[in-house]
C-alpha cells in the first residue's frame, strides 16, 4: 500500500504487480471479489490511458490546424508573438502597395454559373495571385467586397 502512494510514479506498482501481491495474501487461491475488482480497475486504467492518448492526438491536430490558419491570416512574426503571449507592436513600412481589382462581367458570369463554378473560378484566380506573390517578400491582406451589397 505504501508503494502505491510513492511520490515518483515509477516507484508505484502497476496493476499486474498489485494482483500478484493480493494473490500472495489470499491463501484460498480462488477468484475473489477483490481479484475481480482489481481486474476491472486494470481494464479501466488501460482504457483511460487509451482515451487520453486519443484526445491528446485530436487536440494536437486541432492545434496544428489553428496554427496553420493563424499563419495564413497574419504575418509569421506576428503569429509567433501572439502564440508566445507577447504584445504585438505596430510596424511601419517605408512603402506599401495597395491593389484593388474588379472582375469585369462578374455579375453576369455568376448569374450563368452554378455556385460551385463561381467558387472554383475565384479559388483558381486567387491561387494564381498567391503563386505570383509567393515569389516576393510580401504580406497579403485580402478581402472581397461586393459593390452591390455594401458591408453592414
Amino acid at each position: 500500500m505504501e508503494r502505491c502512494w510513492a511520490q515518483e510514479p515509477a516507484e508505484r506498482p502497476d496493476f499486474s504487480q498489485i494482483k500478484i501481491f493480493i494473490r500472495r495474501f489470499n491463501k484460498e487461491g480462488s477468484t475473489s471479489i477483490l481479484d475481480n475488482l482489481l481486474s476491472r480497475m486494470e481494464q479501466y486504467a488501460n482504457n483511460l490511458e487509451k482515451l487520453v492518448e486519443e484526445r491528446t492526438q485530436a487536440y494536437l491536430e486541432e492545434k496544428r490546424k489553428a496554427e496553420n490558419l493563424l499563419y495564413q491570416i497574419l504575418p509569421h512574426s506576428v503569429a509567433e508573438q501572439l502564440k508566445r503571449g507577447e504584445t504585438v507592436r505596430a510596424e511601419a513600412f517605408d512603402s506599401v502597395t495597395i491593389y484593388f481589382s474588379d472582375i469585369v462581367g462578374f455579375t453576369a458570369l455568376s448569374a450563368e454559373s452554378t455556385p460551385m463554378q463561381v467558387v472554383m473560378l475565384l479559388n483558381d484566380l486567387y491561387t494564381c495571385f498567391d503563386a505570383i506573390i509567393d515569389n516576393f517578400d510580401v504580406y497579403k491582406v485580402s478581402g472581397m467586397v461586393n459593390k452591390h451589397s455594401p458591408p453592414k
